[in-house]
Parts: structure tokens; C-alpha cells; sequence
């Protein structure tokens, strides 16, 4: 057994499997990939690593399996499963995730290839686990998939625990403890015990105020669109999509910086020197037809958005977030014996499901010298009904309105 300092959970204690897993090259890199990809830039504490996050996923899935009952090899492969769900990141975690996904189809949680090039299948097998059922796991597949990923899962009653810690953030603070203490299974479907709607519901105000503060905020958002920028670039520089999704955030850099088209990126990045919001525009502000665009469509758009401002094609960013969505509102609850979707029983569910709408924003992102340029000419092309988002006309008290959820200056 090997017992770890931890900065969330304190001492946790790390045996059978996922000790044997613990050392491969694949769990060690983790130690090298940031938990918040770029928020780091808005907190500069925001320093922890997926490494640290699988750790405290291991630990709380060993609670859940001592308080479910799970035992043998069903919990083994649950162990195995949260301290390797995170083995198919690549760098800066979510940050290029789109872009890897766009050139090989896969996303971090498909691990299948991870294993096979690696000891992994080997340890498992050892410890007469299958690599494909806990790979299965890791999608949440199977009844136990969904401690591992599911709307109850132990990643997220981590990760908002850990993130809020490192950023310094009051808001992502969860009683993970009675969460894990409160889990049954009912009917094979995981659930909270009766009584816990509020404990149900902590889960889902952390992450709506969360996500503003810290997952979405807006420097956050530009230097997240400039790395994917740089990730495109350098596919089409020549680097194979399968080679940058296996690279850790040390990589990427040094790949960035060395490659031609994107050194002035790399430049900017590592000196902060960020592109500005030209455009923040609110969502019932966008046409419609602009919100559900493909990567050409995007590219296409930032080509004619420069042409008539008369800069650099690479001198504008379109970066469209998809529709708000609130995974965890489907919580399954016990009340008065019967199981019940959070969202049926919850009408604090619906008002964050219209705030998360109401935080939602459109951003185009061009260099600070022709942000105003490119902000008007955006309007003229997009058809932007922006009623005062063009950040060139802001008046004093509506940036102050529009940075209402911000902590940098960006």
C-alpha cells in the first residue's frame, strides 16, 4: 500500500490495482497535463494536474465501494477505471479536445488505444481484470459505470471541490462526503437516498457558478481559442493529430515554438500578451443559423470578417461555445420512496438551467490594436444585433455589467 499527501482529501491511500497502475507512463503524464488548461492565466494558482484529480477520483470511488457494498472484482475494476479515466487526455485537457476529436475521432474518455499501446492491459490482466470492461467503465457503461461517469459520479464531486480550492474560488464547495455516503442503487439505476434533493442540488449550484467564474471565463475562453488555433496549425504544419493528442502541455509549447506558423502564437501565449474581445455578444443577440456552426463555416466567417476589416486572416477568432447543457439535472432522487429526475422535483433546477442561458456569450477575439475594427466589422458580416456588446462602444458601467462574473483583465 501507498499513502499520498493530498491537498483535497488529505491522505489517501492507494493499493491493489491502481498502486500497480499508479507508476506507468500513462498515470505519470497525467502529472504534466493542468486541470484547467488555461485558467491558470485568470488564477495563478490554478496550477494542480489531471494527476492529482484521478487521485482524489480513485479515493472517493473507494468510499462510494465501501458504502455501496461493492467488493472483489467489481470494485477492482471500478478502482482501475477512476484511476485511469483520464489517461486519453491530451494537452491542456479540454482546450484542444474539439480539434483532436475533429481530426481522429476520438475523445479523452476513448482510452481503448491508450491501453494497447502501453502495460496497461498487462497489469489489469494480471490482476485478472478484462481492459476492455474497465475501458467500458471509463464511458460509463454498466452498472457501475456511472460511479465513474455518470451525473453522480465521483470525477465531478472532485474536480469542484479541487478546481475551487486551486483557483481560490468560494463556489465549488460540495459536501462530497454525504453525496458519497447518500448513493444506492435502486432498480440498477445509481440514485441519491431519500432526503437529499438539496444535496442533489449543492451539485448543480457549484457548477453553474463554477462555470462563469472559472470554466467559462472570458480570458480563459480567448487564450483556450488561441491554443486551438495553434493546434490546427500545426496539423496542418504537418503534425500527425494522433502525436499531438499523446503530447502533455510541456510538449505543445515547445511544438508551438518551434514550428514557424505558430511561434508568434507561442510568443503571445507565454507572455500573456492575449488577443482581446472584439465581440461579446449575449445569446439573444446571435441569429440563429450562427450558433451551431462547422469548423470550415467558422473559418470562413474569421476569413471574411478580416477581409473587410483589413487585417491578417489569423488576426480573427469566432469562438461559438455550444448550447448550454446541465448534464446533472438529470439526477436521479428519491422522494416519498419513488425515484425521480432532479429536474422534475427541483424548480431550482430550471431557474439555473435559464441563468446558464443567460451567462452564455459569443466571442470574436482579434489582437488589442484592431479589436475595435474587427468588432464592427463582425456586426457587419455576422448580423449581429449586438445592443451595446461591441466592445468599442461599451460605456463604462456596461463593461463593469459584462465583467460582472470576471477576476482578469482581459
Amino acid at each position: 500500500m501507498k499513502t499520498i499527501k493530498d491537498s483535497v482529501h488529505d491522505h489517501i491511500e492507494v493499493d491493489g490495482v491502481a498502486r500497480a497502475l499508479l507508476d506507468t507512463p500513462e498515470v505519470q503524464r497525467l502529472r504534466h497535463i493542468k486541470q484547467l488548461g488555461t485558467v491558470s492565466l485568470v488564477y495563478p494558482s490554478a496550477n494542480h494536474t489531471r494527476f492529482e484529480h484521478s487521485l482524489g477520483v480513485y479515493h472517493l470511488a473507494c468510499e462510494a465501494l465501501s458504502q455501496l457494498g461493492i467488493e472483489g472484482r467489481a470494485a477492482e475494476r471500478v478502482r482501475a477505471a477512476a484511476i485511469l479515466h483520464d489517461v486519453g487526455h491530451g494537452p491542456y485537457s479540454h482546450n484542444v479536445e474539439d480539434v483532436i476529436e475533429r481530426h481522429t475521432g476520438k475523445y479523452h474518455e476513448d482510452v481503448a488505444d491508450v491501453f494497447a499501446d502501453s502495460a496497461i492491459p498487462g497489469i489489469l490482466r494480471e490482476h485478472d481484470l478484462e481492459p476492455d470492461r474497465v475501458a467500458g467503465l471509463i464511458h460509463g457503461e454498466g452498472q457501475y459505470g456511472g460511479l465513474v461517469s455518470g451525473e453522480l459520479d465521483v470525477d465531478r464531486m472532485d474536480y469542484l471541490v479541487r478546481d475551487a480550492h486551486h483557483t481560490g474560488v468560494p463556489y465549488g464547495t460540495i459536501d462530497h462526503g454525504r453525496l458519497v455516503r447518500e448513493l444506492r442503487f435502486v432498480d440498477g439505476e445509481l440514485v441519491l437516498a431519500e432526503g437529499n434533493v438539496q444535496s442533489a442540488e449543492s451539485l448543480l449550484v457549484a457548477r453553474a457558478l463554477m462555470n462563469p467564474t472559472v470554466y467559462s471565463h472570458h480570458v480563459a475562453r480567448i487564450s483556450k481559442s488561441m491554443l486551438r488555433r495553434g493546434a490546427e496549425r500545426l496539423i496542418e504544419s504537418g503534425t500527425d493529430p494522433e502525436e499531438l493528442r499523446r503530447m502533455d502541455d510541456h510538449d505543445l509549447l515547445v511544438a508551438l515554438r518551434t514550428t514557424e506558423t505558430t511561434e508568434g502564437l507561442a510568443r503571445r501565449f507565454a507572455r500573456r500578451d492575449l488577443f482581446k474581445r472584439a465581440v461579446w455578444a449575449e445569446y439573444r443577440d446571435v441569429p440563429g443559423d450562427l450558433l451551431d456552426l462547422d469548423h470550415e463555416a467558422v473559418v470562413e466567417y474569421e476569413q471574411r470578417i478580416a477581409d473587410r476589416a483589413s487585417v491578417e486572416d489569423d488576426a480573427v477568432i469566432l469562438d461559438v461555445p455550444g448550447a448550454p447543457t446541465m448534464t446533472e439535472s438529470s439526477t436521479r432522487v428519491v422522494v416519498g420512496g419513488e425515484t425521480r429526475r432532479l429536474d422534475e422535483q427541483s424548480p431550482l433546477v430550471r431557474t439555473l438551467q435559464q441563468s446558464q442561458l443567460n451567462q452564455w456569450r459569443f466571442g470574436v477575439y482579434a489582437p488589442d490594436d484592431v479589436a475595435d475594427r474587427v468588432g464592427h466589422a463582425t456586426e457587419a458580416v455576422l448580423g449581429l444585433d449586438t445592443d451595446g456588446t461591441l466592445i468599442s462602444d461599451m460605456r463604462p458601467g456596461l463593461h463593469t455589467t459584462l465583467d460582472r462574473f470576471g477576476a482578469g483583465g482581459n
